[in-house]
């Protein structure tokens, strides 16, 4: 059978990773890589020693606590010093936060588990032994990256195990100095004090606390918490109020000149001639240069040249005025239509991997008794640019055998490797500067930005240059969402139950593309981001078939916020509310009783919906659940349409996170995901037409606006279980909770996104 024979061959793909992996001598039976102590030192100031590769403490008792992750707005400033601070007994408030070096125990373990393409649902042993060697792998690689919700998730244990580990070392060089028993000591707010009052301040004990040997460490009970799971205020909050906040666009390192460059408009175009005569007559104009070889493959940075001046605007205005002709190459004739019936074709002529089979699907397909209603639908989704609001930008010097950086970036390990490649150093020689991040979403995980700055400022002289994108070229030369296309087919009998589910979607690979651009791997084998959220939903249908087939993208592809849930919630959701429909029966009825085995799910979707209440007259309300990132979300999305225009006056969003760790930023997560989402649902699409880009700034891409914007609600659901991810799980649902109430209210089934009547 077809189901049979896909499953067999997901099982031997996998199963070959895991027999490689115990095939390496030695290493299956070593212990894990430790992620305590770091081989290079903590950036410390002052008296400050280091207790461990992430805590160190100062003699005023300030506590410096290494933050291996970027802060682009998702709270990780906050977030992860709170884990050490709790373990650690001191005020959040004492907590100092330094950028991490780049060393493998601040390596992203968990994006990396979470990147393999089984089902939640799944206890068996092949994704136990599968998901152990890849945390080893992961544990070696020791990639520094901020993506997939993971910041919180990845930190749990390595952050709380530092400060536990830090503050059991102060308990025993404070035991030491009182000649007294490391159990008749405990600590609060800085302190260790002894059962007869005697107290010592963690900054007059450091100096010892490091030769002490830190006994038996204990991580807290939850309900030993003090700090996580309280409401705390966003650390980041006053300096980006102030403006003192330093983002990669406002470094000024002495010296700095500033670039602006022109990329090819036709993706893949190269440079066949520069008349640059009259851009280096322009006013503080310096050179004009060629930053040609130094792109990835596939990157969103085109072929191009640079204009260094004196000013930003002395830069750009030049780089307009070059005279630049242009050889478009092979994709000068592409289209959206022809990418659409590629997909298409592509459906119809191969299977695709299977994700996801369950029962019999064929026997299912081949039954005509019993089966009351057959249902077909097709979806599709766009392209999507990241728009994030600080366009790209990079500051790079190249002087003395030396590279330094300075960059908004998502990847530090990436963007160092880069540097060192282009500016012709050894690694060890690349010293780079992560600034705040004006937005990511996935943008600056790539680093084509760094070596496009690099490669600029290797022809600098030894000044520092700093690169600016404008808008449009943010937006004409990203690494975009990927296009997807997705056919559903499913078989209900007399009384509404399904019988049958067959989901098949086709889209370019963003995995593929990103790890040959970053890492030089091969494309190849299954890419989770393709089918999840369709392959790893939590209905129960006792015969299911989930694929996806992967075409090549000539268009370069990235990660987008939530990834191929984006799209995929959007189109499962819509398909299951179809379902309803046809069955006769509510929508969350219908979801309820797919979710019998599930009353985490359940209980998600009872609180919104409770929450929500009843529609006012004239307006509808639409029900979409997602689990994504380890997160389930429920969103009941409030709307009304007027003449041609969908307006979303209220979202009501209830979240199972496992434990809050800061509610705060939790809320505050959802209300953005919902925002970012909904930009998206009504408005957001990306068109080629003979090879370019057709959008280029906010008035053609545009996204919901203060007045566009709804009232957010958010429920969290209390519970201890291990964090999961939430920067990004509130965005899948809200386009088709939307599109469920324009059906609710128009009785017009939209299947295309962006959402128009």
């Amino acid at each position: 059978m077809q189901g049979a024979k896909n499953k067999s061959r997901r099982r031997f793909i996998l199963g070959g990773l895991a027999v490689t992996g115990a095939l390496v001598v030695g290493w299956g039976v070593m212990p894990p890589r430790q992620r305590l102590h770091a081989s290079v030192p903590l950036p410390l100031s002052g008296d400050s020693v280091a207790l461990n590769g992430w805590v160190g403490v100062a003699q005023d008792g300030t506590v410096t606590v290494a933050v291996p992750r970027s802060e682009m707005g998702q709270g990780v400033y906050t977030a992860l010093p709170m884990l050490v601070a709790e373990e650690l007994d001191v005020p959040l408030s004492a907590v100092r936060v330094v950028q991490a070096p780049i060393d493998k125990i601040f390596g992203n373990i968990a994006m990396l588990k979470d990147g393999l393409p089984f089902h939640p649902d799944d206890t068996g042993r092949l994704k136990a032994t599968v998901g152990w060697i890849v945390g080893k792998v992961a544990r070696e690689l020791g990639l520094i990256i901020t993506g997939g919700s993971s910041s919180v998730k990845d930190a749990w244990e390595p952050m709380r195990e530092a400060g536990a580990t830090a503050r059991a070392m102060l308990v025993a060089a404070a035991a030491t100095e009182w000649s007294a028993h490391a159990a008749d000591c405990r600590t609060e707010a800085g302190f260790v004090v002894h059962a007869d009052g005697r107290r010592l301040a963690y900054g007059a004990l450091a100096v010892r606390a490091v030769t002490a040997g830190p006994g038996e460490v204990r991580l807290k009970t939850p309900r030993e918490f003090r700090l996580i799971g309280r409401p705390q205020p966003r650390r980041d909050t006053p300096s980006k109020v102030n403006g003192s906040a330093i983002f990669g666009i406002d470094v000024r390192p002495p010296g700095m000149l500033y670039a602006a460059v022109r990329m090819s408009p036709v993706i893949g175009g190269t440079v066949v001639r520069v008349n640059s005569a009259a851009a280096l007559k322009m006013p503080g104009v310096l050179k004009v240069v060629d930053y040609a070889g130094a792109l990835p493959e596939k990157s969103g940075a085109g072929a191009g040249v640079a204009v260094i001046a004196n000013s930003y605007w002395q830069a750009r205005l030049a780089a307009l005025a070059l005279d630049i002709t242009w050889s478009d190459g092979p994709l000068a004739g592409l289209l959206d239509a022809a990418i659409y019936a590629d997909f298409a074709a592509k459906l119809e002529r191969e299977d695709g991997y299977a994700y996801y089979t369950a029962g019999d699907m064929d026997a299912v397909e081949g039954r005509a008794s019993g089966v009351a209603k057959s249902l077909q639908a097709e979806y599709r989704a766009p392209f999507l640019a990241h728009a994030a609001m600080e366009p790209v930008n990079c500051t790079a010097q190249v002087k003395d055998g030396k590279v330094r950086v300075w960059a908004s970036t998502q990847s530090p390990g990436f963007a160092v490797e880069v540097a060192a490649k282009v500016g012709g150093v050894a690694v060890k020689d690349v010293e780079l500067q992560v600034t705040l991040l004006g937005g990511g979403f996935g943008r600056r995980l790539d680093v084509d930005m760094i070596a496009q700055a690099v490669a600029i400022a290797k022809q600098a002289d030894g000044h520092p240059v700093q690169m600016i994108w404008s808008r449009e070229d943010d937006t004409t030369h990203d690494v975009y969402r990927p296009a997807a296309l997705a056919r559903f087919s499913a078989t209900l009998d007399a009384v509404g139950n399904v019988l049958g589910y067959d989901n098949k979607s086709a889209s370019g690979s963003i995995s593929h593309q990103f790890f040959k651009r970053n890492l030089g791997l091969p494309a190849g084998g299954p890419d989770k981001t393709t089918a999840e959220g369709e392959f790893d939903m939590q209905y129960h249908i006792a015969n299911q078939r989930i694929r996806h087939v992967t075409v090549d993208s000539a268009v370069p592809l990235g990660y987008w916020r939530s990834v191929g849930h984006s799209h995929n919630a959007f189109f499962k959701e819509s398909f299951i509310d179809e379902l309803a429909h046809a069955a006769g029966k509510d929508s969350v009825t219908f979801r309820r009783e797919l979710l019998r085995q599930h009353p985490r799910h359940v209980a998600v979707l009872d609180a919104a919906v409770m929450k929500a209440g009843v529609a006012p007259a004239g307006r509808a309300h639409g029900v979409a659940l997602h689990q994504s990132f380890g997160t389930i979300v429920a969103q009941v999305a409030e709307v009304s349409v007027e003449g041609a225009e969908i307006r979303v006056h209220r979202v009501v969003c209830a979240i199972d996170c496992g434990l809050a760790v800061n509610p705060n930023i939790i809320a505050q997560q959802a209300e953005s995901g919902i925002i970012f989402g909904l930009s998206a649902a009504l408005f957001g699409a990306v068109t080629i037409s003979g090879g370019k880009v057709g959008q280029s700034n906010f008035h053609d891409y545009p996204v919901v606006r203060l007045h566009q914007a709804p009232a957010v609600e958010t429920i969290i659901i209390a519970s201890n279980a291990h964090p999961e991810g939430m920067g990004e799980p509130a965005t899948p649902p809200i386009a088709p909770a939307v599109a469920n109430a324009v059906f609710k209210l128009t009785g017009k089934r939209l299947r295309s996104l962006p959402l128009k009547l």
